[in-house]
């Protein structure tokens, strides 16, 4: 029995050791999101764009997320919208001309999931030899602030080659689970994304609300196919020292699932992707990190990381309630498991959550959104399972749909 509690100790130290570290790196890191600057837009519109939307079967959402897009404050022949009607068996293609978009029906049984779409309506793009200086992405239940393409027009001809924009909520308080989720890319948007572009390092890609310069694309080519496709293609963007940037004030607003079981299934699958794509790339970005004492590359294999991470605190609070609720309590000396006092470790958690809070007092969010802080521990909680779930799975490539069916228009987020 002492052999397996010696096991166990020297696990759990190492759990400590690890998370430990990482969870003091993220709150120094975090200090450098207490600040915002506004950037002033001191650039024409000039760049032309090519506004890229895949969607599938979301012939309820994708009318507003148009509307959105042709009011933009932006000239209108600077900019086309192209809707990809990938795999669909509903009238998504009809409510897309409706709404003035150039819409691209696609049929791939095999091919299937938001990279493959992409990949495919970029070739389109080249055969029809239409000339753009830049590619921006949004998902089909997607709204866009009026300013967005005005101001990553101003960030390319600042010399930018990747923007993501602000990702926000179009439904925070539908339920408990959206706004867990709300609270979650609150903390995101200020402590983690503006953190990292206030220190000039890599922000982390969202998937939509993302902005490429064209001619880099041409060069390097989408080739993200997997689950995460925008952690793919940022990941890329980093090893060849293109360092994405964060966008403050340009946002979007997307729709958050309300059950918790859509959520759940959302989560494994960008789990699932960022596994994958952390098989691949963590270790050579930790190292290179190191060894050219590159802020961006380490902190972008911190951030491949973080999964694992996520799982190895689910691992250890369970190693520990077996420890301290299942074994023979005889046999159990668990003060030489603690490498620093319990205080210091209590502390830490406290300041992690307490950044949930002051995230959304820096970003000036609703009053009724507090009251999710109720239940945000239990949904915080909740990665740890999803997570596990995600390690064991992680060879799964096939892409599920998350159905979206909220047509919130622009003007009725501002109202509310």
């Amino acid at each position: 029995m002492s052999l397996v509690y010696g096991v166990l100790n020297g696990l759990y130290s190492i759990m400590q050791i690890i998370t430990g570290a990482i969870a003091i790196y993220q709150l120094a890191l975090s200090v450098f999101g207490f600040w915002v600057k506004k950037e002033k837009i001191i650039h024409g519109p000039t760049k032309r764009f090519a506004v890229i939307v895949p969607a599938h079967n979301e012939e309820r959402v994708v009318g507003p997320l148009i509307d959105s897009l042709t009011s933009q404050h932006y000239p209108s022949e600077l900019f086309d919208i192209h809707l990809i009607a990938d795999n669909c068996t509903d009238h998504t293609a009809d409510v897309g001309r409706m709404h003035g978009a150039i819409v691209h029906e696609r049929t791939n049984n095999e091919e299937q999931g938001k990279g493959y779409a992409i990949e495919w309506i970029l070739q389109q793009i080249v055969a029809s030899g239409e000339r753009y200086d830049a590619i921006v992405m949004f998902d089909a239940d997607n709204l866009v602030d009026p300013e967005f393409l005005n101001i990553m027009n101003d960030k390319l001809c600042r010399g930018n080659k990747v923007i993501q924009g602000y990702l926000g909520v179009k439904n925070p308080f539908d339920t408990w689970v959206s706004v867990s989720l709300a609270i979650t890319y609150w903390f995101d948007n200020r402590m983690w994304q503006k953190a990292r572009q206030n220190l000039g390092i890599s922000c982390a890609l969202g998937g939509t609300g993302l902005c490429i310069d064209y001619p880099l694309l041409q060069e390097m080519g989408w080739k993200a196919t997997g689950l995460t496709e925008d952690l793919e293609f940022g990941v890329r963007c980093v090893n060849r020292g293109i360092i994405p940037m964060w966008a403050h004030e340009a946002k979007v607003y997307d729709e958050k699932p309300t059950s918790f079981m859509a959520s759940f299934r959302q989560r494994l699958r960008w789990q699932q992707g960022h596994f994958q794509c952390a098989k691949e790339h963590m270790v050579p970005l930790l190292k290179d990190g190191i060894r050219e004492r590159n802020l961006a590359k380490f902190d972008t294999g911190i951030y491949l990381f973080q999964p694992m991470r996520s799982m190895i605190l689910f691992v250890a609070a369970m190693v520990m309630f077996v420890v301290q609720y299942v074994m023979p309590k005889q046999a159990i000396d668990t003060s030489s498991w603690q490498l620093m006092p319990t205080s210091v470790w209590v502390t830490v958690n406290v300041l992690l959550f307490a950044q949930m809070p002051i995230a959304m007092l820096l970003e000036r969010v609703n009053w009724r959104a507090y009251f999710g802080l109720i239940t945000l521990p239990f949904f915080l909680w909740t990665w740890g399972p999803v997570t596990l779930q995600a390690y064991f799975t992680r060879s799964n490539r096939k892409w599920y749909h998350t159905a979206h069916k909220r047509a919130i228009r622009l003007d009725q987020l501002k109202s509310r």
